[in-house]
């Protein structure tokens, strides 16, 4: 049986060929395998040397000093040190971020109101866009923290998270960016965007899983309290024995996402007009995603009269979702799409397609036929 066309990147990507080859590089006898924190032997150093290579290939993507970059297991991991680590010990006790927020930011958000913090969730506008005038108009003398996603996970969506950051540091409040879903796909300038944390994780952009960066401040100093104790690795912002092969992947992923960014970005967009050439010919469709303010690999729809899980099962040939990963086993709608104000009979009506690397014109045509089809076939004479 022929797998289905993979159409979830935004879910996670595969590993790129070339950055496995580096990982695997890195965790035989002949090269890399030692303990980076090992400093007494040839392996050691190895391993440490390849380890601030990636972090200085990750900085200069940032355009940031690589000892702002400190290694975690993931985005998820980074959004929770980068809130919980400046709260620990916080005069200030407010903190701002919207409704559209990976779990991550929400979950973690709803943690520190049990421990006295005030969170204000600011409603996006109908495409999941935070306006900076919306940031502005929910910060008070006691904000700690603005946490904005850069690019929404559901639905592609980018906000103004440059001008956003002006605010913030005109303000003097800490600007966090959940960066998951634009690393490698949009520049990012952490000092021209006046971004004070950052969270990226490699499995959204052809690295392996397990890995992530949080972008930390140096300057004026921003000193986080560890999550995870036990050895003072990362500044003392970490502890844990650095996996040198997964960093080396990431950096090798955010090597080659640099170095293709705008070429690959034009062919994705191209992809996208050419899925929604194919979904505008199906009667009563919606586009949840922004017509202008979105990055092209993402696209969310939905269509009245049908269920969307009916049509994910119907659609057997294509490997899509209905909303973010950590949510798969809900059969609510997507907390997104009600935030948004989409009706719910449409929100759970609605499916995500997200494409890369690997994707090709034939892909999308195939997808969009066989979306008409099982939706016309659906919704009956």
């Amino acid at each position: 049986m022929q797998d289905p066309i993979y159409l979830d990147y935004a879910a996670t990507t595969p590993i790129d060929p070339r950055v496995a080859e580096k990982m695997g590089q890195a965790m035989l006898v002949q090269g890399n395998f030692g303990n980076p924190a090992s400093r007494s032997h040839v392996y050691g150093w190895r391993a440490e040397e390849a380890v601030e290579a990636a972090r200085a290939e990750i900085a200069r993507a940032l355009n940031a000093d690589p000892r702002e970059i400190v290694w975690t297991s993931g985005a998820t991991e980074s959004d929770n040190l980068a809130l919980k680590g400046v709260a620990y010990n916080a005069s200030r006790q407010h903190i701002v971020t919207s409704a559209v927020e990976h779990k991550a930011v929400l979950d973690t958000c709803a943690d520190l109101q049990t421990q006295g913090f005030e969170v204000t969730y600011l409603q996006p506008d109908a495409h999941g866009r935070v306006e900076v005038s919306q940031v502005e108009a929910a910060l008070r003398e006691d904000t700690l923290i603005v946490s904005i996603m850069h690019v929404n996970n559901e639905l592609g969506s980018i906000s103004d998270i440059k001008a956003i950051g002006g605010l913030c540091r005109s303000r003097g409040v800490l600007f966090h960016v959940d960066a998951a879903q634009s690393f490698g796909k949009l520049v990012l300038d952490v000092q021209d965007m006046d971004i004070d944390m950052l969270s990226i994780s490699a499995h959204k952009l052809y690295g392996p899983k397990g890995i992530g960066v949080l972008y930390v401040r140096r300057e004026p100093p921003l000193k986080l309290h560890p999550l995870i104790h036990g050895g003072g690795h990362e500044m003392g912002m970490r502890s844990g024995t650095l996996p040198t092969h997964q960093i080396v992947g990431l950096a090798e992923a955010s090597r080659l996402m640099q170095a293709d960014m705008v070429k690959e970005q034009a062919r994705l967009s191209s992809l996208r007009e050419r899925l929604l050439t194919h979904l505008r010919q199906i009667p009563d469709t919606f586009i949840h995603s922004h017509p202008e303010f979105n990055l092209p690999s993402i696209l969310n729809v939905g269509f009245a009269g049908i269920d969307g899980e009916t049509l994910l099962l119907a659609l057997d040939d294509l490997a899509l979702s209905t909303g973010s990963a950590c949510n798969s086993t809900s059969v609510e709608p997507s907390f997104v799409l009600t935030a948004i104000g989409v009706p719910k009979d449409v929100a759970q009506a609605s499916i995500r397609l997200s494409f890369g690397r690997f994707t090709q014109p034939q892909d999308i045509d195939h997808a969009g036929s066989r979306i008409s089809t099982v939706v016309g076939r659906l919704r009956g004479p």
